[in-house]
């Protein structure tokens, strides 16, 4: 990768992207997400070369600066947590691109994310409960907002959150589905649902954290 062209049509691959210039500067364009005001890519002509900054996590940070001469720590931005890659044909295509899919999955990551990517993974036939997926999604502390996230699921097809019960094994509750539709949801799945409750010696997921 040797263009700002590339790399731009690259980051605007991800979901949910746009491109913009928010400096009045056309040699900055930045590639932001939708609805989080937070850019992942900002590319830039500096010394002769096209230049990208890229968000990047603390263990990763001086791998990629060890690795390649032309990932250093990064120019205009925090060098804690960003690097910048200067395109000047030194490192693989498929490591620049690596390298601003991590930038991407950095700024998009929050909670909710977390809450509902550790749902998903739920296996037909199981369940689990509230403390569990606070724990997978990293902090075993935020049950109230596991809830509140599977509340306002805006993926039900694909986030199975009516596999998720609390503590005892019991359901939420007809607020959070509606009358019965939990429970008819579990038992389409295999689940047995005795007096608003399952069973969870026999239902929960094993899933080790």
């Amino acid at each position: 990768m040797r263009t700002r062209e590339q790399a731009l049509t690259y980051g605007l691959s991800f979901p949910n992207t746009y491109q913009e210039a928010p400096f009045h500067d056309p040699n900055w364009q930045l590639v932001w997400v939708k609805g989080s005001k937070k850019a992942f890519l900002w590319t830039y002509e500096r010394d002769g070369h096209i230049c990208l900054n890229v968000k990047v996590s603390p263990e990763w940070r001086d791998f990629w600066r060890q690795a390649y001469p032309s990932v250093i720590p990064a120019y205009h931005q925090n060098k804690e947590h960003w690097n910048t890659i200067i395109l000047d044909g030194s490192i693989p295509r498929k490591e620049v691109e690596r390298m601003i899919a991590e930038s991407y999955d950095l700024v998009t990551d929050t909670p909710t994310k977390r809450i509902y990517e550790a749902v998903k993974k739920i296996p037909k036939g199981k369940v689990a409960t509230y403390g569990l997926i606070a724990k997978l999604a990293g902090n075993e502390k935020m049950s109230r907002a596991v809830g509140n996230a599977l509340h306002k699921n805006p993926d039900p097809e694909h986030i199975p959150c009516f596999r998720v019960v609390n503590a005892k094994g019991e359901l939420p509750g007809n607020f959070a589905f509606g009358e019965g539709v939990q429970e008819r949801l579990l038992k389409e799945d295999g689940i047995e649902v005795v007096d608003g409750k399952v069973d969870l010696q026999k239902y929960l997921w094993k899933k080790q954290c």
